[in-house]
């Protein structure tokens, strides 16, 4: 490292005229960030999926993310950026993906469910488990983030957890194991040594938007959203889509422009795991829990990345009110286009369900059309959402079988378990949900949101009750 002398001299020093040239990122610097640049490929993928024509550019994308980092590389990644966005559609493309609410309420199907209204009781009971359904989902896929089928699979056979159906404990790894495993498998957030939910972005949304409702009301904003982010959340529990937004947000770039600029994570799974809160304070009322969802997926997210928040958000909200899954699955569905790739993904899901398929050959499906080998294949809302579908519909309405499926399916193994089981947590209740489940909680949740670094999860849920 240079003495801070040595740096002033290489700009100018003290009492002389910087020298411009000089005053550069530190691009070797480990936490240097420059999301297009770094991932410029996923940038070429995701315009590529949403019928922008620029196949013409694949090799120049090619060239440009084999270079090493450094100021070449940025400039070009910036050049190619600015090609994709003044780019036509495709001709032909056969999708319609607006990012408008209006736009996407005009393509919409809307789909009408049989309204079982809980009583005072049921509903305290089915907001309480759609938190710690939604917590202990996450909780055990957390262990696991990242982990790719190819290893996920031996690793539960070793341990006696295959077809999985309980917590990875840190009691299952051996050292012999966590240096034969290519994951990382050390200093994970095991259940039998966690007390309280441990940090993660999945809860510490859900604590967030709760202040956010407290704060600005059902009415709230997507400025509002954005001054909440930068005024409660550190930047480093914002990933992906998250990370870019918040840099945005700091920048001057506000919504929706700060959902795209040099954004290739626009269509990732961040606002879909962002939403649930939206489902329950809207309890039987998909529409405005989706409308909520908008609101907060557009200051990150475009097309596919918004409909994945609008589609969960009004699940949850239908969950309250129906025991059908495939009502609640359609209720979601019918709050955002049906001429979308999320749509249409969901549907064929269903569809293999209704006509037989087994669940093994349906998640098969999914790993073939999206490879979890790739960051765009593994965080992309599409395959995520499909397999949060199809844990629902074959997971019997068992709770712990559902959130195993979702976690065993592998890509966004927290994200995917926590959805499911907030899902199947709002629809059954709280007493749907095992000690065996429940117990690592302890009652608690650990955030980051300043101001509420431990919560209990009662008094979250009481005050869900006060903003319903």
């Amino acid at each position: 490292r240079l003495s801070i002398a040595t740096m002033f001299k290489m700009v100018g020093g003290v009492n002389m005229k910087y020298n411009l040239e000089k005053i550069k990122p530190d691009y070797k610097f480990p936490d240097f960030d420059d999301h297009l640049s770094n991932d410029i490929m996923n940038e070429f993928i995701q315009a590529t999926d949403e019928g922008l024509d620029v196949k013409q550019y694949e090799n120049l994308f090619k060239e440009v993310a084999s270079m090493p980092t450094g100021e070449v590389k940025t400039k070009l990644s910036h050049v190619l950026y600015e090609t994709v966005m003044t780019s036509d559609m495709v001709e032909g493309y056969k999708y319609n993906e607006p990012s408008t609410l209006e736009e996407i309420k005009a393509f919409r199907r809307k789909y009408n469910i049989n309204i079982d209204t809980p009583n005072e009781k049921a509903l305290k009971s089915k907001i309480e488990g759609a938190w710690v359904g939604r917590i202990c989902g996450c909780l055990l896929g957390k262990a696991v983030e990242g982990i790719r089928s190819d290893e996920m699979i031996p690793l539960l056979k070793e341990t006696n957890n295959y077809p999985m159906y309980r917590y990875i404990n840190q009691s299952d790894i051996t050292e012999e194991m966590c240096e034969r495993y290519k994951f990382w498998l050390r200093n994970k957030c095991y259940a039998d040594i966690t007390h309280g939910m441990p940090i993660d972005d999945d809860t510490n949304y859900m604590v967030l938007y709760q202040k956010i409702i407290d704060e600005f009301g059902k009415d709230f904003t997507s400025f509002d959203v954005m001054k909440a982010w930068t005024r409660y959340m550190p930047v480093n529990q914002c990933f992906t889509a998250e990370r870019v937004a918040y840099k945005n947000f700091i920048s001057g770039f506000t919504p929706p422009i700060s959902a795209v600029y040099k954004n290739p994570y626009r269509e990732w799974i961040g606002a879909q795991i962002r939403g649930d809160y939206f489902g329950y304070i809207n309890p039987g009322c998909p529409e405005k829990a989706a409308e909520m969802a908008f609101r907060d997926a557009s200051v990150s997210h475009v097309k596919n990345g918004i409909y994945g928040e609008m589609f969960v958000s009004a699940m949850i909200s239908a969950a309250a009110v129906t025991d059908n899954i495939e009502d609640i699955i359609f209720a979601g569905l019918g709050e955002i286009p049906y001429t979308s790739r999320l749509y249409e993904s969901i549907m064929s899901v269903v569809e293999d369900y209704r006509n037989g398929k087994e669940k093994e050959d349906v998640i098969n499906r999914i790993h073939k059309e999206y490879d979890e080998h790739t960051g765009y294949g593994w965080c992309h809302t599409i395959p995520n959402a499909m397999i949060v579908v199809s844990s629902l519909l074959y997971g019997e309405n068992d709770y712990g079988k559902s959130i195993c499926m979702a976690v065993q399916a592998c890509f966004d193994t927290d994200c995917n378990a926590a959805t499911v089981g907030s899902i199947l947590g709002m629809k059954n209740g709280i007493d749907s949900i095992g000690s065996e489940w429940s117990k690592p909680l302890e009652n608690t949740i650990h955030t980051a949101v300043f101001g509420l670094e431990t919560v209990k999860i009662t008094d979250c849920v009481e005050l869900n009750l006060k903003h319903i």
